[in-house]
């Protein structure tokens, strides 16, 4: 196993830029705000690395993933020079910094897109997806995209269609160009240049479809995801992402990265609930991702057999040399609180911290927020004007600090560009710092003992069972060794175990249990976990 590499051990922190902090009064979070809440992020919470979603100049149609120009500040988040303080100051606190690469598209108004639209004969024509339609004008085949609607838009000034994943301003990439591919690869090299620590990878199964553009079979049931996601729900997305010459193509990339120092390093955002299909992407024999977001905790069924069958399918398929994360939500997904409840929240964040592999946080996640209540009139997320029930906004709601109007995310009588939860101000850091039953506080419990434990932070596993409706697992380095036991039901259970015997409890989801020693049985409550440190 390879072992000193620093992403293995560290827990990951994802800051939704637009909603983290306010800087300059105009309701949008920047790049100074976040810079300003560094001593929270590396102090309070002590996580390892913080990746930003992005802040390149866009137009803003799905807010920074459509890019206009990869290698500048939009103005609303600040400047090179505002990126530049923020890397050099989260370094001198033992911070990485994580920035976003998007592969699979651009904004329809950057300068690449207006040269191949120009005209079939332009120079970078090939930098995009171009068809001709077919033989009654319709678009090349039944392909959906992300957000609902064909994956095609005609252009009527040339004649063809051009192929979009996600919304028609967000044409696709041609990686099967060696120019945009080389173009794509400097944009890489730019960021490494100026200091981050790598790259959270958007879509990226997609820039790599079927060449031979076949539709897509129809979905009668037979795939599911880990939530509905509309029309896109109707097809089988065989051909339209994962084509096998996406291998190569983060081959490359991952040779991009390792002639850096400093283990810089790639992490796929790659929605496979196949593992081994999702593994793949580790590489085989070359390497690919460093990591690949897994997500298969957003999806199952949260029972004590379902989560060790997910934990066992997921370390079976993953390569010697691949190394498990995992996450429990992110920018495009509804909060954990608003998809588990508050008690059940709370095992499954010491479940996500004690697995073996790197954790990624949510910003606000640590604080046990739910989703702000969002009226239609409110909505501003492409995904929701399509269809509302689908909006992302509700988990995009902006970080609240303190009591006061606005979260102290901004300025009092500025207007914040999402509403805040109504619950802010009893749960904003400001209320939960000083409460040691708050959901902040036994996050800070956890990360102080993952830090603590060789065992939790990079060991392998020892047991790992369904026991009376607990998920009962062993972690286990060397001699330092950590028991995990999470009741996963409204009743109290109890859990009996050799390795209980004179051990103590070092951290609890519930009361404060601290050092409570066992002999040899674990009573939990209803919703409880429990890390346990048996006797060396």
């Amino acid at each position: 196993m390879m072992t000193g590499v620093w992403w293995r051990e560290a827990v990951f922190y994802e800051v939704y830029v637009r909603s983290f902090q306010d800087s300059d009064g105009d309701g949008v979070g920047d790049l100074a705000g976040i810079t300003a809440r560094l001593d929270y992020l590396a102090g309070t919470l002590g996580v390892d690395a913080v990746w930003l979603t992005p802040f390149y100049p866009s137009p803003m149609k799905d807010f920074g993933y459509d890019i206009s120009d990869h290698e500048a500040v939009d103005p609303l988040f600040g400047d090179l020079a505002a990126v530049d303080r923020l890397v050099t100051e989260a370094h001198s606190r033992g911070l990485r910094v994580i920035v976003d690469f998007v592969p699979n598209h651009t904004a329809d108004v950057h300068p690449w897109f207006f040269e191949s639209r120009s005209s079939r004969s332009s120079p970078k024509r090939d930098w995009y997806v171009w068809s001709d339609p077919g033989p009654d004008g319709s678009p090349p085949n039944n392909w959906i995209a992300g957000f609902g609607g064909p994956a095609w838009t005609f252009d009527e000034a040339t004649g063809q269609y051009y192929r979009h994943s996600f919304l028609s301003e967000m044409p696709d990439l041609n990686w099967r160009n060696e120019q945009l591919k080389n173009a794509m690869f400097g944009v890489l090299r730019f960021w490494l240049d100026r200091g981050v620590d790598g790259f959270r990878i958007d879509a990226a199964q997609y820039p790599m479809k079927d060449p031979e553009m076949r539709d897509n079979p129809p979905n009668r049931g037979e795939v599911k995801l880990h939530r509905p996601l509309g029309e896109y729900d109707t097809q089988i997305h065989l051909y339209d992402a994962g084509h096998p010459d996406i291998h190569a193509m983060y081959e490359e990339l991952r040779r991009v990265l390792d002639a850096y120092g400093g283990d810089r390093v790639a992490i796929g955002e790659i929605h496979v609930f196949d593992w081994p299909k999702w593994a793949a992407y580790y590489g085989g024999g070359a390497a690919e991702l460093h990591m690949v977001f897994n997500f298969g905790l957003l999806g199952v069924q949260w029972t004590a057999q379902a989560i060790v069958d997910l934990v066992g399918e997921i370390e079976a398929a993953l390569p010697d040399h691949g190394w498990p994360n995992w996450a429990l939500g992110n920018h495009d997904e509804p909060r954990v609180i608003s998809r588990l409840g508050s008690n059940l929240a709370r095992v499954a964040l010491m479940l996500q911290l004690t697995l073996r592999g790197t954790p990624t946080l949510y910003y606000g996640d640590e604080l046990g927020l739910p989703g702000a209540e969002i009226t239609p009139e409110e909505i501003v997320d492409p995904w929701g004007f399509q269809s509302p029930e689908l909006s992302r906004d509700p988990a995009r709601s902006p970080m609240p600090w303190t009591a006061d109007r606005n979260g102290g995310f901004c300025a009092p009588g500025a207007a914040p560009w999402l509403p805040l939860v109504a619950e802010s101000a009893h749960l904003c850091v400001e209320a939960q710092e000083g409460d040691p039953t708050s959901f902040l506080a036994l996050t800070e419990r956890l990360l102080v003992a993952r830090r603590a434990s060789e065992a939790l932070k990079g060991g392998g596993y020892g047991a790992f069972a369904a026991v009376n409706d607990c998920v009962v697992f062993e972690r286990r380095a060397q001699s330092d060794v950590r028991v995990v036991a999470l009741n996963l039901c409204d009743e109290a259970r109890t859990v009996e175990a050799s390795a209980f015997m004179g051990a103590a409890i070092e951290v609890s989801t519930g009361s404060d249990r601290r050092d409570e020693k066992l002999d040899g049985r674990l009573e939990l409550a209803a919703f409880e976990g429990c890390i346990v440190q048996p006797v060396s």
